[in-house]
C-alpha cells in the first residue's frame, strides 16, 4: 500500500520511533531523500512546502537545545567543509530547500525533526536515527555566519528558529492525548492524593515516563540497575525495571527525553536518584550522600556500548542537590 507524505504527523510512526539507515527513514516516508537535511513535498496549490528537516551534524551555526532549534539552510550542490561544517559559499532564499521552508512558516505548518546519530550529544542517538516529533518555525532570518569563507568574505546563511510543540501535540492515538490531558489536569508536578488518588497518579506516571527512549535503555540493560546492579524476575524471567529520567522531565527542570538523560534503574535506586540521596560524578562515580545502612551500590555506574549518558545531566542532578535547592523535596 502505498502512504502518502503529509504535513505533520505520519500515521503509524511514533514519536521516539528509531530508524538505523537514513534509507529506513526514507522508506517511512518521514523525509522525501536519503541524503539533504530539508525534505519538501508539494501543497495543494502546487507550491512547494517544507515537511521535515534531520539535525545530523550538520553546519557550524546550528544550534540544538531540544525544545529550541536554530538550523542553517541549504545550497545547491556541495557547500561546506565536511571536516569543520564551515560553509563555502553564502545562501540563497530563492533555493528549494530555503523557500520551502520559508513557505511552511508562512503557512504556520509543523516540521518533522529527525535527530541522526551526529547531532548534539545531548540530545541524538548514539548510532541510529530518531524521529523526535513536530516543531513549529517561529522566526526566520538573513543572518551571518560565524566564519567567513575561504577567501575571508563573509557568507550569508538562511536562519530559522524552531520550537517544539506541546507534549499533546507529540502523540496521535486518542488514548494517549487522554493521558496527557490528565497530566495537565493534574497540573504535571502536583499531585493531590485527595483529588487523584495515589493508584491513578502512579498509572499516569508510569504511561508518560515509560517512552519509548526509556524502553530502549531498559532493553539495552536487560533490567539490571546501572547504580546497584539488581536485576528483579517474575516467576516467568521476565525482568522489571524503570526508566528514570536523570534531569526530570516537566517543570520547573524540562529535561529531555531521550537516551543521554535516561537510566536504566531498579524502583530502589529509582527512588534514591530522584530524592537526592545519590548522585554521579561526571567519571560515573557514584556519590552516595545520605546514610543508606545495608544497601550495597557500585562503585560507578554501569554503562553499555550504545548508551552515552550526557555528563550535562549528570551535573545538573548534582547541582540541583549539593545547592539543596530542592530541600528535602522529590523531583
Amino acid at each position: 500500500m502505498r502512504i502518502e507524505r503529509v504535513i505533520g504527523h505520519i500515521e503509524g510512526v511514533a514519536v521516539g520511533r528509531v530508524f538505523h539507515r537514513r534509507l529506513d527513514v526514507l522508506r517511512a516516508h518521514l523525509h522525501r531523500t536519503n541524503q539533504r537535511g530539508i525534505s519538501w513535498l508539494v501543497d495543494k496549490d502546487g507550491r512547494r512546502v517544507g515537511d521535515a528537516i534531520v539535525l545530523h551534524g550538520g553546519y557550524v551555526d546550528d544550534e540544538d537545545h531540544w525544545e529550541w532549534i536554530r538550523y542553517t539552510g541549504a545550497s545547491e550542490g556541495k557547500d561546506k567543509d565536511d571536516s569543520t561544517g564551515r560553509l563555502l559559499r553564502s545562501q540563497s532564499w530563492s533555493h528549494t530547500d530555503n523557500a520551502a521552508l520559508l513557505l511552511s512558516y508562512e503557512r504556520a505548518y509543523p516540521i518533522r525533526v529527525i535527530r541522526g546519530y551526529e547531532g548534539d550529544p545531548r540530545y541524538s542517538p548514539s548510532d541510529s536515527y530518531r524521529y523526535d516529533g513536530l516543531y513549529e518555525i517561529t522566526e526566520v532570518r538573513t543572518a551571518t555566519s560565524k566564519y567567513p569563507a575561504p577567501d575571508g568574505s563573509p557568507i550569508d546563511i538562511c536562519q530559522f528558529d524552531l520550537r517544539r510543540l506541546p507534549d499533546r501535540e507529540q502523540v496521535q492515538a486518542p488514548v494517549e492525548r487522554h493521558v496527557f490531558d490528565v497530566w495537565e489536569e493534574l497540573g504535571a508536578e502536583q499531585w493531590d492524593p485527595e483529588k487523584f488518588p495515589s493508584s491513578r497518579s502512579v498509572r499516569v506516571r508510569r504511561l508518560i515516563r515509560d517512552t519509548a527512549a526509556a524502553q530502549r535503555i531498559k532493553q539495552l540493560y536487560e533490567g539490571e540497575c546501572q547504580l546497584c546492579g539488581l536485576r528483579l524476575t517474575g516467576p516467568d524471567g521476565s525482568s522489571y525495571s524503570q526508566g528514570a529520567h536523570i534531569r526530570p522531565l516537566g517543570r520547573p527542570h524540562h529535561g529531555p527525553d531521550v537516551e543521554p538523560n535516561i537510566l536504566c534503574l531498579c524502583p530502589n535506586c529509582h527512588v534514591r536518584l530522584d530524592i537526592g540521596a545519590v548522585t554521579v560524578d561526571e567519571d560515573g562515580s557514584v556519590i552516595v550522600r545520605t546514610d543508606l545502612s545495608g544497601v550495597r551500590l557500585l562503585p560507578k555506574l554501569t554503562v553499555k556500548d550504545g548508551h552515552r549518558v550526557h555528563p550535562e545531566y549528570l551535573r545538573y542532578h548534582r547541582r540541583y542537590w549539593d545547592n539543596d535547592s530542592g530541600g528535602s523535596s522529590r523531583f
